[in-house]
């Protein structure tokens, strides 16, 4: 009997230190998205125009309470597992706890909840996968390149994704017009530029790579599939190269 209940006691510390170790890179992740949405924050604060703000104080909202929820399951989950159980009716109870720590194994995206859209306000739609703006470069293929580099890709398209949800929602008047009169580039020029500067800076690495996502959300949700009413799109596009 304390042979098992040794062993069952071992499973319990190795799922626990599982579990830390696979949500370990997930809530870095929203940290540093915390991290970005609050100097962002700071410095639209800055800004002559209040409403600047707006965008960025969601992002920060939605990543702490991300990391919040994230922090508080996994810390429930530790503390449940190594809770010491009680002599009565130790094995019935061990065995119960064994196979929730089974089921927690088998579901480890439940453990602690990442939201995949950190970066999006609470009105944005669920992330596009990146496959959808790479689509128009068949020779590229973002699942062969290195964890990190996947990982640059994927925030670059949630980045580039916000970023226009942002200027629509903060300007949607002129988002209209711009549609309206295809001039949407020239139209919300100094908010496009402000966006395009933030993403080249944070995506650097990637900007070698045949793809646009800043170019491919521009044209999603501020020209609703419509190329042609972006007008004359300032930016160097490997996309648009090709």
């Amino acid at each position: 009997m304390k042979e098992r209940q040794k062993s069952l006691e071992q499973a319990l510390e190795e799922a626990v230190s599982r579990a830390l170790r696979d949500n370990l890179a997930p809530l870095q992740r929203t940290a540093d998205e915390l991290h970005q949405a609050y100097a962002d924050l700071v410095a639209a604060c800055s800004s002559s125009r209040p409403s600047n703000a707006l965008p960025a104080m969601l992002r920060a909202q939605t990543a702490a309470s991300a990391l919040a929820a994230g922090l508080s399951v996994l810390s429930n989950f530790v503390a449940v597992a190594l809770n010491p159980r009680e002599q009565h009716g130790s094995d019935e109870h061990a065995g119960a706890k064994a196979s929730a720590v089974a089921e927690v194994e088998e579901s480890p995206a439940e453990i602690p909840v990442h939201a995949a859209a950190i970066e999006e306000p609470p009105v944005a739609e669920p992330e596009e996968p990146v496959e959808a703006a790479v689509a128009e470069t068949a020779a590229f293929d973002v699942a062969s390149l290195s964890d990190e580099l996947k990982d640059l890709h994927r925030r670059a398209n949630r980045v580039a994704k916000v970023a226009m949800q942002d200027i629509k929602l903060l300007r949607p008047k002129d988002v209209r017009l711009g549609r309206e009169n295809r001039d949407i580039c020239n139209r919300l020029r100094s908010d496009i530029d402000k966006a395009r500067k933030e993403y080249d800076r944070r995506f650097r690495a990637i900007q070698d790579h045949p793809v646009d996502y800043f170019h491919h959300w521009l044209v999603e949700i501020l020209a609703e599939g419509d190329l042609q009413a972006v007008g004359d799109y300032p930016y160097p596009s490997p996309v648009l190269r090709q």
